[in-house]
Formats: C-alpha cells, structure tokens, sequence
C-alpha cells in the first residue's frame, strides 16, 4: 500500500511539471502551450510545424502518464476489492463452521436423549418382567424403582435441553 502512495505521488508530480520531448537532439520543455529550450522561451522562433509536432508528443507523453495514473487507480480499487471479498470469504467460513459446530451439539443432544430413552424402556421391561415373574425382593423392587425415577429425570433433562 505504501508503493501505491508514492507512485501517486510520483505520478502527480510528473503531471504538474513542464513535459520534456526530444526532437532533433534537442531536447525541449512543454508548459501550457510555450515551448522551452534550455530555459529560454523558442515558442515563437519555431515555425509552425515544428511547434505542433512538439505539441502533439508532449500530449502523447501527458495523455500517457495521465493513462498510468488511472491504471494505478485502478488497480488500487481492485486490491481492495479483492481484501473485501476475502474478508467476506472469511466471515463466510467462520459463520459456516458455527453452523456446524452447532449441528453436532444437537446430533449429540438428540443421541443423549435416544440413549437416556432407551435406557429407560429397557429397564421398565426388565423390572415388568421380573415382577411378573414374582423374583423381585421388596429391596430389589425399591431399588428399581430408584433406578427407574433417575432414567426418567434423566431423559427429563436430555429432552429440555433438546
């Protein structure tokens, strides 16, 4: 960034000052329609053609420089763009992992909460069948049921935070 500034600069500078232009070996000074040679003013000692072939290049070399600026400028404004857009590209990555990453919480959530299901089922039939069958102690039953109360508040508390 710090180049682009001093070739601004630089390129501002060469705009606002006199345009040299080599003819014949001579080389002579452009300002505002006066054409100077080694400081003395020529613009009327030249006859005419000279003094528009003088003219013509020293709007060639204006017209260049002017070109170069606006390429410079340019150039600048697709830089930024282009830290603009990776910018974004970032944000857009960031914002696409948080999404993910808030998927997975949810995956594990809703697994959690099938789990603490399922637990549950499994020991109700158990305590269901064991009971049927008349094997269960009245400390094994107050045990189950223990166990039973815990699944449930369990999956009572996978399903909140689902």
């Amino acid at each position: 960034m710090k180049y682009y500034i001093i070739l601004l600069f630089l390129a501002f500078s060469l705009t606002s000052f006199a345009q040299k232009v080599e003819k014949d070996g001579k080389t002579y000074e452009v300002k505002k329609e006066k054409i100077f040679l080694e400081g003395e003013d020529v613009t009327e000692t030249l006859n005419l053609e000279e003094k528009m072939a003088i003219l013509k290049e020293a709007a060639a070399i204006s017209e260049k420089l002017k070109m170069a600026d606006k390429a410079e400028k340019e150039a600048e404004k697709l830089e930024k763009e282009a830290k603009k857009a990776e910018k974004a590209q970032k944000k857009a990555e960031k914002a696409q992992k948080k999404a993910e990453k808030e998927l997975k919480k949810n995956e594990k959530l809703q697994k959690n909460f099938e789990k603490a299901q399922g637990n549950l089922e499994k020991t109700q039939k158990k305590y269901e069948k064991l009971k049927k069958k008349g094997k269960l102690s009245p400390e094994d039953e107050k045990k189950y049921l223990e166990k039973l109360e815990k699944l449930t508040e369990k999956l009572e508390k996978a399903k909140s935070k689902i």
